[in-house]
């Protein structure tokens, strides 16, 4: 079934995904955070660490050596050194770049199995940023450069106003990913996704609490589009995006792992997905939510894949704007896109995001029985990726790809 040469996804999981600088993840580095996932995977499988050929790890808000916490998770999860590490920045897509950098060196030969990771603990972030050091006479003399220093909701705000996307469908967009991420975690849907996290948390007196984190934080129950309209646009005057239509600021980590078939048939690994094409476009900065409409086609049209044959989209919900857009200008049924819930209601640890949606895809498309998936986000300074994944067929004969 399938080519030996088939990069495959044996295992995907993800920590809960915790409110940043609130919640239960909020005095937890990301190195705790993730050496859980990577070690998680290994134990799921009986794979051995010294058997991997790459870790990749997508991380946007890096701190000090960058790669180095990273490096240390993995000799944390008890991966030996001699297992080369990398970390990969591509904004909000890292997680799935990071799937893509595996990938391509599984399908190039340099190595036959290795870890995708991504993990992102914005509770330690400063949310105001940095200001890059370039030479800013000469980016305030291009326009499109200076366009990637506009703030994300501002992006959002240019969405809405330039493709008419209101302020009423954003609202009803994001209740109805609290609604559909509420049920799903009602209905365990996210179980087998998900990795307990035992870990510590400092109260108001600073004293530290021992708690095990096995749900996500920023689902709302009864979160309703009429309460959501009572909310103040949070970026400009007169606006259309608030807090309540756009993604939540998150802790979280998630890991996958890839193999050749192969290789994976030589360890009796079960098969979870086939990963099929990866694809990114460039889009203007100053509308970055737009990308997923151009990463799509073109990851389709590298596949063979129409968009009627996907049977679940997990695009991310960085504003309910682009992701109303990018819905509404590919014509996708709106009962395919994020089934349990998106980034407004789960959260959006920046790093983790995209790694995060391959484990919600893929365990999703076993339990439905669905066949194909498409993995998309946007990304900061103008940007869409996307991926297309398979879930392993019955039969050859049965695959569309």
């Amino acid at each position: 079934m399938g080519s030996p040469d088939d990069i495959v996804v044996v295992a995907a999981v993800r920590t809960p995904i915790t409110r940043a600088k609130k919640g239960a993840f909020k005095d937890t580095t990301p190195d705790v955070l993730l050496a859980t996932v990577l070690r998680t995977v290994l134990e799921r499988t009986g794979v051995m660490g010294e058997d991997l050929g790459e870790i990749c790890v997508g991380n946007v808000l890096q701190h000090g050596a960058g790669a180095a916490g990273s490096r240390m998770a993995q000799m944390m999860a008890g991966i030996p050194h001699t297992v080369p590490l990398s970390t990969v920045n591509r904004q909000c897509s890292s997680g799935l770049q990071a799937v893509a950098n595996v990938a391509s060196g599984i399908r190039s030969g340099f190595y036959d199995i290795g870890i995708a990771a991504g993990v992102e603990c914005m509770s330690l972030a400063s949310m105001s940023g940095s200001v890059p050091q370039v030479n800013w006479d000469a980016v305030n003399a291009c326009r499109e450069a200076k366009d990637c220093t506009i703030p994300m909701g501002i992006t959002s705000e240019n969405v809405a106003a330039k493709y008419g996307v209101s302020r009423q469908e954003q609202d009803a967009f994001a209740a109805a990913s609290h609604t559909k991420a509420h049920t799903a975690q009602q209905a365990g849907k996210f179980r087998e996704e998900i990795v307990p996290v035992t870990t510590y948390v400092k109260d108001k007196d600073g004293a530290l609490a021992r708690v095990t984190v096995d749900a996500d934080e920023g689902i709302r129950p009864g979160t309703n589009a009429e309460a959501l309209a009572k909310l103040k646009p949070a970026f400009k005057a007169g606006g259309s995006t608030t807090a309540g239509n756009s993604s939540q600021v998150s802790d979280g980590a998630a890991a996958v792992l890839l193999a050749s078939r192969r290789r994976a048939a030589q360890l009796g690994l079960k098969v979870l997905g086939v990963f099929r094409g990866f694809a990114v476009a460039g889009v203007p900065p100053a509308v970055m939510g737009v990308g997923p409409a151009f990463a799509i086609p073109a990851v389709l049209r590298q596949t063979g894949v129409s968009k009627d044959d996907v049977d679940v989209y997990e695009i991310n919900e960085a504003f309910a704007s682009q992701a109303l857009y990018c819905i509404r200008e590919l014509g996708l049924d709106p009962l395919k896109v994020n089934p349990n819930g998106g980034a407004i209601a789960l959260g959006h640890p920046l790093g983790c995001t995209g790694a995060r949606q391959v484990a919600t895809l893929l365990h999703e498309l076993w339990r439905t029985g669905g066949h194909i998936g498409v993995v998309s986000m946007c990304i900061g300074t103008g940007m869409g990726a996307a991926a297309v994944f398979e879930k392993e067929p019955v039969a050859a004969a049965h695959s569309r790809l």
